[in-house]
């Protein structure tokens, strides 16, 4: 009979394998799908009640306990080890990909499901009850912390989510192997035949993990319509640029964030008309933005003596400063002496920074689809950023599409009023993303932009006030203020986008 710290053990490492693969697909479902809220709640439901299917299962195992335990284990090892690699290639290769995403998660749920009351039947000879139940229950619950922490802050930055997955299919099988050695008088002649499977096992997902980088690439080859150039997993995101005929593409955790063709019209429209308006643009915060394009337009600016940009991910200003795709279309702008990066959340950095007032705030924060995200767009956040802006001081928000998420755009222009400003939304077309939608905001009355800098390809004196009227199938509608406590935002974007999905 295996002593009790290897089953222990055993406890230890399904628990973290089995939670670390549920992470890895609610991440990718994420990442692919959208809609994140849903998709980790749906993720994690379907995860807990496939384990209790395979707890009842396991009572129909009522001989070889041991040698039942190491195959459930070598499984686990398979399925979860390369469940992200399968995914990745299932959503761009198949039509039935929440079939296979939620079959995966039933699979591997099922197999932990069986693994748990097999180690309490093995283990009750050795422990009375009470004992067998509280060792194991903390065990398992210690498994969960260690996953909840090492994923995000170490595997996923680190090793990206297909070698994570991978390296704890490794992890599964040498535990499995382990045992095979631990048990072999209890396993005796099945002991040879379940070496042989582990060490398999573990050559196939060594190979894997080898080629982890290469199985990445040709899985995101199929996500992309144009050839990736450069792919990063940073620790807050997943980075590609894309490359084909029309110029290159970035994406974050597969969302697109620009495309070089006509990334000027977003970047234009963000800037000028807070600019344009604003009395006095010495001192000028962007948040976001860390690929300098907002930057760029900021700088054809004279008046312009100082510019604080704070981006969350320091992999994403690394990359927009040095990769000759991004420095020719900013022009530098990342080189400009009179910038300063700071490397911190908005929100943190906008309640504890004691820097001077700014008189322009252009705000470029992905769209709120995720809880995260959708607290830079509450009335608190809003209200500390009046704070940080002169009595004249001015903002513009990018407001996602209100066309396609026409309530989520009038709820953030109703939270930016509702934070103590006077608000003027506009939009814009983008041809990569449809019409796009912006709120200038300001702390006093909001003039008439000014003339404009010389050499915008998009925008004109005449054609400014074009981009504040609104057709009706665009105009405002009764909106809710987003707050930090509920942030329905998050909830309304979810809806709104699910219908172009």
């Amino acid at each position: 009979m295996p002593s009790a710290p290897y089953l222990y053990l055993n406890v230890l490492i399904i628990a973290t394998c089995g939670l670390v693969y549920e992470l890895l697909a609610g991440t990718l479902a994420s990442y692919v799908l959208g809609d994140s809220v849903t998709q980790f709640s749906l993720i994690i439901g379907v995860y807990l009640s496939s384990m209790g299917v395979g707890a009842w299962l396991s009572k129909f195992i009522t001989k070889g306990l041991c040698r039942r335990f190491v195959e459930i284990e070598l499984a686990v090892a398979v399925l979860g080890g390369f469940s992200a690699p399968i995914l990745f290639f299932g959503f761009a290769h198949v039509s039935w990909f929440r079939g296979l995403l939620f079959g995966l998660v039933s699979g591997i749920g099922i197999l932990v499901g069986l693994e748990l009351p097999l180690l309490m039947r093995i283990l009750k000879e050795q422990l009375d009850f009470s004992d067998l139940v509280s060792r194991v229950l903390t065990f398992d619950y210690i498994g969960a912390l260690v996953a909840s922490l090492v994923f995000p802050l170490f595997f996923v930055p680190k090793l990206g989510l297909v070698r994570t997955s991978l390296v704890f299919g490794l992890f599964n099988a040498g535990v499995a192997l382990w045992g095979t050695y631990l048990m072999r008088k209890v396993l005796r002649g099945s002991g040879v035949f379940l070496r042989l499977q582990s060490i398999f096992v573990i050559c196939v997902l060594a190979l894997g993990l080898i080629k982890s980088k290469s199985l990445t690439h040709l899985a995101e080859e199929g996500l992309y319509e144009e050839s990736i150039v450069y792919a990063e997993t940073s620790k807050y995101q997943r980075i590609v640029l894309t490359r084909g005929a029309g110029g290159f593409q970035l994406f974050l955790n597969g969302k697109l964030q620009f495309a070089s063709m006509d990334e000027y019209r977003y970047h234009e429209a963000l800037v000028h008309p807070v600019m344009a308006s604003s009395p006095v643009k010495k001192r000028i915060l962007i948040l976001g933005g860390g690929d300098g394009l907002a930057l760029r337009e900021v700088l054809k600016y004279p008046d312009v003596e100082e510019v604080v940009l704070v981006d969350l991910d320091p992999a994403m200003t690394k990359l927009a400063s040095d990769h000759i795709l991004f420095r020719e279309l900013s022009g530098d702008s990342l080189k400009d002496p009179r910038l300063t990066i700071v490397h911190d959340d908005a929100m943190v950095w906008i309640e504890e920074s004691e820097s001077k007032p700014f008189d322009v705030a252009i705000v470029d924060f992905p769209d709120p689809n995720n809880f995260a995200l959708g607290k830079l767009y509450t009335r608190y956040f809003y209200q500390n950023l009046n704070k940080r802006l002169t009595p004249q001081g001015q903002m513009v928000v990018q407001s996602t599409s209100p066309l396609y998420a026409r309530r989520s755009f009038w709820c953030i222009e109703e939270t930016i009023k509702q934070s103590g400003f006077e608000t003027a939304p506009y939009h814009a077309t983008v041809p990569s993303f449809g019409v796009w939608g912006y709120v200038l905001a300001s702390k006093a009355s909001i003039s008439d932009p000014t003339e404009l800098p010389e050499g915008l390809r998009f925008l004109s004196d005449q054609s400014m006030g074009a981009l504040f009227d609104f057709p009706s199938d665009m105009g405002p509608v009764d909106s809710q203020v987003n707050r930090l406590n509920d942030q329905v935002l998050v909830h309304v974007y979810e809806n709104e986008w699910r219908r172009w999905q």
